[in-house]
Parts: structure tokens; C-alpha cells; sequence
């Protein structure tokens, strides 16, 4: 399989790499097993954050002591980033030593500013640069990466020349702007990591999903996995080498295209928290999930419980001041808890 290079990190690896934020949700057992499965299939390269719960811990039981035989451990022969979504240098330097207590490792590959708001820089008084700087003195990171939802801040991010990985939403859905943030960290040498490949599990073809990624020489896509299932979809990739662009795909995802254009959620969690409860990033793109997912895993009970919470919507609007995508997430809201009653009423069939 082809390999891909994070700018000037010198970190080359398979172009398919294991997005570690949905074992939050499965059993340690269960993870352990799908993160060394995705090690022996060939993936090197894994991303996880101090806010994903217990990810970074499942990484750690995965591929510390006993991992390998002889006394050697995955830990050495894979790439491993986190994130710190700190915003005071104590904090920053509390999540650090907690990251790498957690992976049992003397350090992060490459270490991330999560999800900002702001480009951080030397010298603008928060000294939050200056603690990366220190920690990749200290030898406790070797690469200082950020993330970000907001283009902006992305791409100010990546023309500062002071980050070495960009990890940005990217998919065959992606903008223009999206597209021109690829090339711009191509341009400045900067790694880009591409984080939503599925576009949050609105996406439901991988094939599609990787010959789309494999365009593009400087991508690194990470796959959010949680299941056997879809970490086969991606370790077939290895045995059935790069995946090519056909016609068919081309007219399967210009309909894709065509049909997701306009307003709909990516499910960033951007607005999150909502002050009424409500599961903002799932509950304002349902009606997509539920035609595009098996619809059984979103009409449950709970979920009935949690598209309900939307009738307690105060209409206070601090989603949509923090919404990346400028959306007016209430009317979204509204539109797609009237679908869902529909589905739910047997008013509209879904599969």
C-alpha cells in the first residue's frame, strides 16, 4: 500500500491509519484486540486525545508491556499522537504527564492543540506555544500538530509555519476551502492529517471514501473504528493494494455530492455543551443518520429520549455562534425531530 509523509516530520506510513476516539466506547478487551489487529494488518499510525475519555489508556494496555514477544512492544514500532485541548500551561502540562502515563510511553509522536479557536503562537501572552516548545526540548513530544474545525484558524494555522501537522475534517464531501487547505499544507510542507474521512458516518462506502483519500499524496486518513467489521473494511486495503478512482466511483460520489449539498451537520460537537441537554452533533443530521446508517441503532429508546430533549430548546442560539459551518442548528433541529416523529409514526419508511 502506498505510504504517506507528514510534511517535514520525516513520519512516513501506510496512507490508512486507526482514529482511536470510538474505542471509548467498546470494552478494554475489545479494544486492546482491535488496536493490536490493526497493527498486525499493517496500520502505524494512531491518533487519540486526553479527551476521548479512556482511549489513550485502551492505546497504552494495547501496546505497552507484553504487546510482543521477546521483551519488544508495539510501542516501538507505530507512531502514536494525542491532544491536549488545555488552554492555561498548567493544564497543558497536567495533560501531558496524564497522556503519557496513560499510553505508558516516554513520548508522544506527534502532540496536538485540540480543536482551537485560536492560532497559538511565541510571544502572545497565553504561553501555551512556548509549553510545546518546552515539552519537545524536554523530549516528551517530538512534533507539535494542532486541530481545528474553523478554516481560518486552519489556515492561519498552517501559514504561521509554526505547526507541523494540520488534522482538519476532510472527505469527498469536503468544500473548495477544504480542498485548498490540502494544498496549502502541501505548499508549507505541513502534514495534513484527515480526521471525519466518513464525514461522521454519513459516508458508507469505503472504497469511495479511500480512493478519494489516495488522490491526494499528502493525506493521512485516520478511520474512527469501534467494530471488527469496520476495521476489516480497512485492513482489506493492505491485501488489495490502493484503491482507484474508477468511473463509477466518480458518478457515485458526484451523487453523493449532489445529494448532501447545502446545510447539514457534520457533527464537529462545535455547539456542545447544549444548555437544555440536547445531543446537538447527532440529533441535528438524524434524518441522515437514519437513511444512511442502519436505521435500527437510532430509533431506540434512548434515542427517542434524546431527539425528545429537542423540544426543550431555549432558542438562546450559542450553538449557532459556534458552529464552524454557520448553520442555524435550530431549524435543523426542528427539521429533523418532525422527520423523526414521522419515521417513528410509520408516516415515512426508512431502511
Amino acid at each position: 500500500m502506498r505510504t504517506v509523509t507528514l510534511g517535514n516530520t520525516g513520519i512516513t506510513v501506510p496512507q490508512n491509519a486507526f482514529g482511536a476516539l470510538p474505542i471509548q466506547r467498546v470494552s478494554e478487551e475489545e479494544a486492546v484486540r482491535l488496536l493490536r489487529e490493526a497493527y498486525h494488518g499493517g496500520m502505524r499510525f494512531f491518533d487519540t486525545a486526553r479527551a476521548y475519555s479512556d482511549s489513550e489508556e485502551k492505546v497504552g494496555a494495547a501496546f505497552g508491556e507484553g504487546s510482543l514477544p521477546g521483551g519488544d512492544t508495539i510501542r516501538n514500532h507505530v507512531y502514536i499522537a494525542t491532544k491536549t485541548a488545555a488552554k492555561t500551561p498548567e493544564d497543558f502540562w497536567k495533560d501531558l504527564e496524564t497522556s503519557l502515563a496513560n499510553l505508558k510511553t516516554d513520548h508522544v509522536d506527534i502532540y496536538q492543540f485540540h480543536m482551537v479557536d485560536q492560532c497559538w503562537r511565541p510571544g502572545d501572552g497565553s504561553g501555551m506555544y512556548e509549553c510545546m516548545q518546552e515539552a519537545k526540548a524536554q523530549g516528551k513530544i517530538r512534533h507539535i500538530g494542532v486541530t481545528a474545525h474553523k478554516i481560518k484558524v486552519a489556515m492561519e494555522c498552517v501559514e504561521s509555519g509554526l505547526y507541523e501537522t494540520m488534522q482538519f475534517p476532510f472527505s469527498y464531501l469536503s468544500s473548495e476551502q477544504e480542498l485548498e487547505l490540502v494544498k496549502s499544507c502541501k505548499e508549507h510542507n505541513v502534514g495534513f492529517i484527515a480526521m471525519k474521512g466518513l464525514a461522521g458516518g454519513l459516508i458508507n462506502r469505503a472504497d469511495a471514501a479511500m480512493a478519494f483519500t489516495q488522490q491526494f499524496d499528502n493525506v493521512l486518513p485516520i478511520w474512527g473504528i469501534q467494530r471488527e467489521s469496520e476495521l476489516a473494511d480497512w485492513l482489506a486495503f493492505f491485501e488489495s493494494g490502493d484503491a482507484a478512482m474508477t468511473e463509477e466511483l466518480r458518478v457515485f460520489i458526484d451523487g453523493e455530492k449532489e445529494e448532501l449539498s447545502g446545510e447539514f451537520c457534520r457533527g464537529c460537537g462545535y455547539c456542545l455543551p447544549c444548555p437544555a441537554g440536547i445531543k446537538i452533533n447527532n440529533c441535528a443530521r438524524m434524518s441522515l443518520m437514519i437513511r444512511r446508517a442502519p436505521s435500527e441503532d437510532w430509533l431506540t429508546e434512548e434515542w427517542q429520549e434524546n431527539m425528545k430533549q429537542i423540544e426543550n430548546c431555549m432558542e438562546c442560539r450559542q450553538c449557532v455562534s459556534r458552529c464552524p459551518y454557520n448553520l442555524d442548528t435550530p431549524e435543523l433541529l426542528k427539521r429533523n425531530y418532525e422527520d423523526y416523529k414521522k419515521v417513528l409514526a410509520g408516516e415515512i419508511s426508512v431502511k
